[in-house]
């Protein structure tokens, strides 16, 4: 305990907040932060040396667990040869291809290094091929950090699954929106799904009013079925961005989509974009072990495991006269303390985040870790035994009947 009083010290002195992301500081449930030592499986370690089954897993970037022996053994092997060359590596062609053979639409792509770059470097894409400078998005989504996408005045907000709102506002202003930007399945305000009409609809006004389609699926991509949202729906985007899972646990970014659009990023054209660590051959052979990986596992056994959590939660919620909402996709799901269902942000803000803190808690001290937020989402990973759901599923029966 002492070890930790003084790491959370230091923390506060050098970062602010004692984060270097938000999320981390446990401000959301009104908790003190944790200081991870190690990680293996579906298990993480903290330095005052307790271990929790872990739902966050890296924010969903670790499908395959912490330190998955295959992934960790081709980085290694790797690394003898170097971790960054400022120069184009082998690992990028083969990554590209994989991407490309999973996703169609990608026909060109341009790595970088988180998914903010990627959400940035689509929209000034789409504005350089369209001539256009604002861009329509919506509310509850988030598309990283930087200002181009948290400014309101460069953009157009509408509500998530509203397709007449989205019409209304395109048909209104269609002169100066270069893009419209979604999470096919939104993951930054908790797990809400969008409908195949919602994003078919999405497609047809742009094709309309000629509009780039940007798809970010930075959580999505190769999280919810091999691909991603846009292979679940069978609906092309223009622009893809991705990351999290890409990456094999090692920081990365990528967006991608039609050729003429593509070229014209320097050098083929005259639109600047670049990055000295973007491609570096650690990031490149972390994710396309994973996608070798992944090209043949059965993600039903994840959904599976997923469902059979949340069904089970459901039950027990019912039994003990606890409202709650549970949206679950694939491997990601998320609660919501409240009796009406979740469809946009409107929606998630009634629900009951002090219920949920108590929730959080209850279920923290009993080494389950969960989404520190009730804004997050929660992920299974192919680690999770059913062991792990096991074990979970009785530390949730308590908790729920002691969260009233």
């Amino acid at each position: 305990m002492a070890e930790k009083i003084k790491l959370l010290k230091e923390t506060k002195k050098y970062f602010s907040g004692g984060v270097n992301s938000p999320v981390r500081s446990f401000k959301s449930v009104d908790m003190t932060p944790i200081i991870i030592k190690s990680g293996s499986g579906s298990k993480i370690k903290t330095y005052n040396n307790k271990t929790y089954i872990d739902y966050c897993m890296s924010w969903g970037a670790i499908i395959y667990g912490h330190s998955n022996t295959d992934i960790i053994g081709a980085v290694k092997n790797q690394l003898s040869y170097g971790t960054s060359y400022g120069f184009t590596n082998i690992y990028e062609v083969e990554l590209a291809k994989k991407i490309s053979k999973a996703l169609p639409s990608i026909e060109k792509i341009r790595f970088v290094n988180s998914g903010t770059e990627a959400t940035m470097g689509a929209i000034r894409v789409a504005q350089k091929f369209t001539g256009k400078n604002k861009f329509l998005k919506f509310e509850g989504c988030y598309h990283g950090s930087s200002d181009l996408l948290l400014r309101t005045d460069n953009s157009f907000i509408v509500s998530y699954n509203d397709l007449e709102s989205v019409e209304k506002t395109v048909k209104k202003h269609y002169r100066s929106i270069a893009a419209i930007i979604v999470e096919p399945v939104a993951g930054n305000m908790g797990v809400v799904s969008s409908s195949y009409n919602f994003l078919a609809g999405l497609r047809d006004i742009c094709n309309r009013y000629k509009i780039i389609l940007i798809f970010d699926e930075v959580i999505t991509g190769f999280r919810i079925q091999y691909g991603g949202a846009q292979i679940k729906h069978n609906i092309k985007p223009d622009l893809t961005c991705l990351g999290k899972i890409i990456g094999g646990g090692f920081p990365v970014g990528a967006f991608g989509g039609k050729k003429e659009i593509m070229e014209l990023l320097a050098p083929s054209g005259d639109l600047y974009q670049a990055g000295t660590f973007s491609g570096n051959p650690i990031s490149m052979i972390a994710g396309l072990k994973t996608l070798q990986k992944l090209e043949y596992a059965d993600y039903g056994l994840i959904e599976g495991r997923t469902e059979y959590l949340c069904d089970f939660i459901e039950n027990k919620a019912k039994k003990n006269s606890v409202d709650i909402q549970i949206n679950r996709i694939g491997s990601m799901f998320s609660l919501f303390f409240t009796n009406e269902k979740v469809y946009d942000y409107v929606s998630v803000k009634k629900q009951n985040v002090e219920k949920f803190k108590k929730f959080y808690k209850l279920l923290f001290n009993q080494n389950v870790l969960f989404s520190p937020s009730p804004f997050e989402s929660n992920f299974i990973s192919f680690a999770h035994t059913q062991e792990d759901i096991e074990k979970t599923i009785k530390v949730i029966s308590s908790t729920l009947r002691r969260t009233k």
